[in-house]
This record gives structure tokens, C-alpha cells and sequence, in this order.
């Protein structure tokens, strides 16, 4: 069996944007029937929305290779059929009325039922998937790392922009997101039996519809044997995807290497973790976090320096410290994609500007 954090692999969500006026486009179909046979690209809930998903890989410079890939495939099938693609949690445009779900029976279904938290799902996400190939030990390791993941949201904040005006936030996509019944912090659970009968009960509940409604911002995967981080804004940089994906591994790393060695875990209430949650959306990395561990308000810089101390073992053992440590240094010196969309709508560019923005930033590695 392999040791947890063994393999890794990323799955991106795109916007498809119409052109250079910024506006949603219901064009994922065209993209999809472009891509036709390429594994590596699927359907999303909105059809103004697209996702590829990496194949398995075993370390950084792999996966960098599979996300050059990926992204090259749909934003040459992007060029064919004149759209524009966006990896950021939202565009201004997000939260606006346009197109429908996708012709999807499933879909279909959850729309009907949960109408407009539905409607304004036009939020997208950067989804790492670790190795775990034991499952009551991806849900003890999830136990353990989740009071680090408001701090993995604050780092890919790309999502200030909703309905077209500021939000306020850094990630609006987290407010959106935090609506539905199950999202969130992750609950805790013994083994993977318990987490199994909580998420039958919902579904017998009518709470949700299929296990693939279970939320969390991180989980077991019900399909693979790896734990899914599922937190993260989507990141329009290609560096800051690795950074998110690295940090990911680390924390499953770290984590399941404490569950082996007997040690206690540390254990952070829901309503505080809400609220770490919570903090890290609204602000980024300009003002205070919360560490969830402490329970106490921190400087972003601080709370992402002890992110680094705790899992500098485990990214010194995969080879990724340099990498990972230089990127981090990277955006909190230039900040996040939230950052960088307001400085583009101040300099007068407009919300068009900023999903032009978006679109470069998303091509630049390719």
C-alpha cells in the first residue's frame, strides 16, 4: 500500500467568458464537444462553467507538467470556439443571470431544489486530490489538518468581484459557497464507517440528493482512495496552483505521520473554525486571521509562517520546501488575486478590465 500523500492531482474550474466585455458565456458544451475524448476535461454545474482534472501524479514538477497540459488543451479549444477562460473564484459577472445548469439530469435536480443557491453557483474552485489509501485514515488525517485550511483560503483568495460590485471580501466565493447545508468545516468522525452512516442520514433526510453533495472543504472522496481539499479559490496563476497543491500534500503528510505516532490531536471547535473560515474570506492577507489553534487573532504573515514551521518537515521530505517557500514569499509579497483585481479597477480598466485580466493571468505559463 502506498504511504499517504504518495500521489496528488488537481482539479481546476474555469469560467467561460463571451470576449473582451467580460460576460459569462453558456459556451461549456462547444468546449466540451472541442475536447471531445480528452479525459482530462468535464462538464460543471453552470454552463458557463468548465473543469479539467490532472491525471494521478507523484510529485510537483509531474503535476506542473499535467496543469500546462490541461490548461493548454481547453484554452486551445477556447481559441477555436472564440471564448475566453478565467481561473478565479468569480468574475464580476458571477451571480448574474445568464444561460442555466448544465443538461444534466443530476443538475437539473439540485437546481430545482435549491433554487437560487443554484442560480448563483458561478463559483469556482481549485480541488486538490492526496493519496490516502486508507480511508479511516483519510478521515482521522482531515481531523487533524482542518484547522489549517481557512489559511490555504486566505492564500488563493481570488474572489472579491459578485453581481457585477465589490463584495467586500477577498473570497466572496466562500460566502457563496457557505449557504449550502453541507459546507464547511469538515465534521469529525472516528473511522470512515461513521462518516459514511452521516452522509446516509442526510441523504435519507433529503438534505442531499448523493454523496457527491457533500461540501467540506476537505473529505474523503467517495470515488478515489485520496482525501479531497476542496477550500481553495480557483488560482489564475499556474505557481500559486502548485503552491496550494504542495501545502495540500504537506498537511496529509504531517497529518497522517502524527495519527501513526500516537499523537493527540488538537481539537478546534466548529463555531471557531466557522469563524477562521469566515475571517480568512473577508480579508486575505491584508489585517488579521485567526489561528484556529491558539484562538487568537494573528497577523496574516504570522498565521502563514506557522502554516510553513508546521509542515516544513514533510514538504523538506517531498522535495518541495524551496519551491513552496519562495512561492508563499511571492504572494505575500504582491498579494492575492484579490489584491491584484482591485488595483486593475482602480487604475480605471473597469470590470471588464479585470476579467481581461483574469483571461492573461490564466494563458501567461502556457
Amino acid at each position: 500500500m502506498e504511504a499517504a500523500g504518495a500521489t496528488l492531482g488537481v482539479e481546476e474550474e474555469f469560467h467561460v467568458l463571451s470576449g473582451p466585455d467580460g460576460r459569462l458565456s453558456p459556451g461549456s458544451r462547444r468546449l466540451l464537444a472541442l475536447t471531445e475524448g480528452e479525459e482530462a476535461v468535464e462538464r460543471e454545474f453552470q454552463d458557463s462553467m468548465i473543469e479539467t482534472a490532472t491525471p494521478v501524479c507523484h510529485d510537483l514538477p509531474g503535476l506542473r507538467t499535467a496543469l500546462l497540459g490541461t490548461r493548454r488543451t481547453l484554452v486551445e479549444a477556447a481559441d477555436k470556439a472564440g471564448l475566453w477562460l478565467a481561473a478565479s473564484g468569480t468574475v464580476p459577472a458571477s451571480g448574474t443571470p445568464m444561460g442555466s445548469t448544465f443538461a444534466d439530469e443530476r443538475y437539473r435536480r439540485i437546481s430545482d431544489e435549491y433554487r437560487r443557491l443554484a442560480d448563483e453557483q458561478q463559483v469556482c474552485a481549485c480541488q486538490v486530490q492526496v493519496g490516502v489509501p486508507d480511508r479511516d485514515l483519510a478521515v482521522q488525517v482531515i481531523a487533524r489538518l482542518r484547522g489549517w485550511l481557512p489559511t490555504l483560503l486566505a492564500l488563493s483568495a481570488s474572489s472579491p468581484f459578485f453581481q457585477q460590485t465589490d463584495s467586500g471580501y477577498a473570497s466572496y466565493r466562500a460566502i457563496v459557497l457557505s449557504r449550502w447545508p453541507t459546507n464547511g468545516p469538515p465534521p469529525i468522525h472516528p473511522d470512515y464507517a461513521s462518516h459514511l452512516r452521516s452522509v446516509e442520514t442526510l441523504i435519507r433526510a433529503g438534505v442531499i440528493s448523493d454523496h457527491g453533495m457533500v461540501y467540506y472543504d476537505a473529505r474523503p472522496s467517495y470515488k478515489y482512495p485520496t482525501i479531497e481539499l476542496r477550500i481553495a479559490d480557483a488560482c489564475p496563476e499556474l505557481d500559486d496552483v502548485l503552491v496550494v497543491a504542495a501545502l495540500c500534500r504537506a498537511l496529509v503528510i504531517t497529518g497522517a505521520a502524527a495519527e501513526f505516532a500516537g499523537e493527540r490531536p488538537s481539537y478546534v471547535p466548529d463555531d471557531l473554525l466557522r469563524g477562521a473560515t469566515w475571517r480568512a474570506a473577508r480579508s486575505g492577507l491584508r489585517g488579521q486571521l485567526i489561528d484556529p489553534y491558539a484562538a487568537e487573532p494573528v497577523r496574516a504573515p504570522v498565521l502563514v509562517g506557522r502554516l510553513l514551521a508546521h509542515l516544513r518537515p514533510a514538504l523538506e521530505f517531498t522535495g518541495d520546501w524551496e519551491l513552496v517557500s519562495d512561492g508563499v514569499a511571492a504572494i505575500l509579497r504582491r498579494g492575492t488575486s484579490a489584491e491584484d483585481q482591485r488595483r486593475i479597477l482602480g487604475s480605471g480598466e473597469g470590470l471588464p478590465g479585470i476579467a481581461r485580466a483574469l483571461v492573461a493571468r490564466t494563458r501567461a505559463a502556457l
